[in-house]
């Protein structure tokens, strides 16, 4: 005998970058009707790089879903969480899975400029005029969050930590190395600097000799001003990233001048090429200790929720176990008993969330001192 309610609380997802798309597929999977709204193009390359397992995305997705989605990560069976993956590759398994849930309906290049709730639902208007109504809000449109500034208005914004990081990736054919091929994480500090490096798959997918590709991210303490001055940085509050189309040929020269001072081969190479293709990002780094992740019918996940240094590396794990614990929460319920199920979850979510913040603010005091 099912005791499940008739109708399950249906679910109004802000946000389909990687945590919205987790949430979305696990409420789904457990019979929520979802409706996930997505400001950018459903195609979003991108050089980040994150560590997961298959095992890991299991916990939401099923055997199945989790599969196709590490196949388009290239992550080979279940590999070592501290692998790096592509985060364009994961996105992309995530939105295929996303696609092939008939309880998940996905719209891009939808932007949301108003939200609201009453006692009984939950609302979305777009900026060409839609207007979405469920049961439940989940938050899971990033650092800047418009859904944060309904569910927590007292502390509405994430804070700029007083560093940015650049990222690229180059390809193994486009790079004159002929040295051994880096088996995992590199870390190279330079006092005021810090670079990742990183061995990914090919584009597609492939770990051959000659399609392979490197990543890197590079923590930079020395150009907060010219992040001021294109007004990517206002204030206390991280905005956007730069492209390498915002910067001057000043610049890009002076990032490839201290790549050949400052990291060895093959990194340096990796940079040098990234730059002279002017394909690259750099972003402010933002940090956000949540006081709440609840209101009423609103919840938050993801960096939505909490938005710590990508130092920490578990930004991810952290947006997957939000994704989890949520549906755990959601389980089996409609729209009525909703509000106290998320109130649940916050009570489960939230001491964990403040806690890898905080801890990644200890690398921030040491590499930022003045922010």
């Amino acid at each position: 005998m099912n005791d499940a309610p008739e109708a399950l609380a249906r679910a109004l997802v802000i946000g389909g970058s990687l945590a919205g798309l987790m949430a979305g597929i696990a409420l789904a999977r457990q019979g929520h009707e979802v409706t996930l709204l997505e400001r950018a193009e459903r195609h979003r390359p991108s050089g980040a790089a994150l560590a997961v397992s298959e095992s890991a995305l299991r916990t939401i997705l099923g055997p199945e879903h989790a599969r196709a989605a590490a196949r388009a990560a290239g992550i080979r069976g279940d590999a070592r969480a501290d692998v790096p993956s592509t985060w364009a590759g994961l996105y992309e398994g995530l939105c295929r899975a996303a696609e092939s849930e008939p309880n998940v309906t996905m719209h891009h290049r939808v932007r949301v400029v108003e939200v609201g709730q009453d006692r009984a639902a939950v609302w979305a208007r777009s900026h060409d005029g839609g207007r979405f109504v469920a049961d439940v809000m989940v938050g899971a449109d990033g650092h800047r969050s418009l859904v944060r500034r309904s569910v927590s208005p007292e502390h509405p914004d994430a804070a700029f930590a007083g560093y940015v990081l650049w990222l690229g990736v180059t390809a193994e054919q486009d790079l004159d190395y002929a040295g051994r091929w880096p088996a995992g994480l590199d870390i190279r500090d330079s006092g005021d600097r810090v670079l990742l490096g990183y061995p990914l798959p090919g584009a597609d997918g492939s770990s051959a000799p000659g399609w392979r590709r490197l990543g890197w991210a590079w923590y930079d303490g020395t150009r907060n001003a010219l992040f001021r001055r294109l007004g990517a940085v206002r204030g206390r509050v991280a905005h956007h990233s730069l492209r390498a189309a915002d910067l001057d040929q000043d610049v890009r020269d002076g990032l490839t001048r201290e790549a050949a001072r400052l990291w060895p081969t093959p990194w340096r190479d990796a940079i040098v090429d990234s730059v002279g293709r002017a394909d690259f990002v750099g972003t402010p780094i933002a940090e956000y200790v949540p006081d709440r992740l609840v209101r009423g019918r609103m919840v938050l996940v993801g960096d939505a929720a909490h938005v710590p240094s990508p130092m920490t590396g578990q930004g991810f794990e952290t947006s997957l176990d939000d994704a989890a614990a949520l549906a755990h929460h959601l389980r089996d319920t409609d729209g009525n008993s909703a509000p106290g199920a998320l109130a649940d979850y916050e009570a489960e979510r939230l001491a964990p969330a403040q806690r890898l913040v905080l801890s990644g603010q200890a690398f921030t005091r040491s590499f930022a001192p003045s922010a």
